[in-house]
């Protein structure tokens, strides 16, 4: 491979994981979470309401924001205040985030309520969907601790398995695993992977940039992320332990 990656990481390597929970005052669940120079903050809101097309039914409901700060990268970027809309960027983040949470929260649990997750990019440096997805879950976790340590909820609490998620993609040829924006930003395949801790995938975003990708590669893919997604829910388990 002629590639060398930035700190010598080899091919099958995460950049350096820290998860610091309890990082914001108010929200019931927060985090910081940092993949290398990547960092979000994701804090997880408790409403007593839920949205319309869930009233009545005695479901709950969790939701994602997604956003930028204007110098999480090398060059100021607008609020998406400043432009009047959300980008389409951002709502298909925060989409991937909602649901890959979804996929393991028993609604039917919660009661009325909706949990809001706020994941917000302080600095960016490449994975900050998969970043903001592993960081969430966390919050979402101790959010539902709170809410049955109030009497609010039965226990254990209604999620189901853990989920994180990572980047992966080819450079030179080469299938390497958790890309920052200097790799992302030459791959000849870029990919994000969500899964849960017990194997099953919920999301995969695959895309060939400048050539076609083959079978063989996109199993080395699959396979060195399911080896970091195994890493990084093992990160979220010191934070969190077994899940009840």
């Amino acid at each position: 491979m002629s590639f060398k990656r930035s700190g010598g990481r080899s091919h099958d390597q995460l950049r350096q994981v820290r998860i610091t929970p309890g990082f914001t005052r108010y929200a019931e669940g927060s985090v910081l979470i940092e993949m290398g120079e990547t960092r979000v903050i994701c804090t997880a809101s408790v409403d007593d309401r839920v949205p319309l097309f869930k009233r009545g039914k005695g479901e709950g409901w969790v939701t994602a924001e997604y956003a930028m700060l204007p110098r999480a990268t090398e060059t100021r970027t607008q609020r998406d205040a400043g432009r009047g809309q959300i980008s389409g960027r951002a709502q298909e983040i925060q989409r991937l985030i909602g649901r890959s949470l979804r996929a393991v929260v028993e609604h039917n649990r919660l009661g009325e309520r909706t949990l809001y997750l706020d994941c917000d990019v302080i600095q960016a440096d490449g994975g900050t969907r998969t970043a903001s997805i592993t960081g969430a879950f966390v919050a979402l976790v101790l959010a539902l601790r709170k809410l049955y340590d109030a009497g609010k909820i039965a226990g254990p609490i209604p999620v189901t398995d853990y989920v994180a998620a990572v980047s992966v993609g080819v450079i030179s040829g080469a299938p390497m695993l958790d890309l920052d924006y200097n790799e992302d930003s030459r791959a000849e395949v870029d990919m994000n992977i969500v899964r849960t801790g017990s194997g099953k995938y919920i999301e995969i975003q695959g895309t060939a940039e400048t050539r076609p990708f083959t079978d063989e590669q996109m199993i080395a893919m699959t396979a060195l992320a399911s080896r970091g997604i195994d890493e990084l829910i093992s990160a979220q388990r010191r934070v969190l332990g077994e899940l009840r």
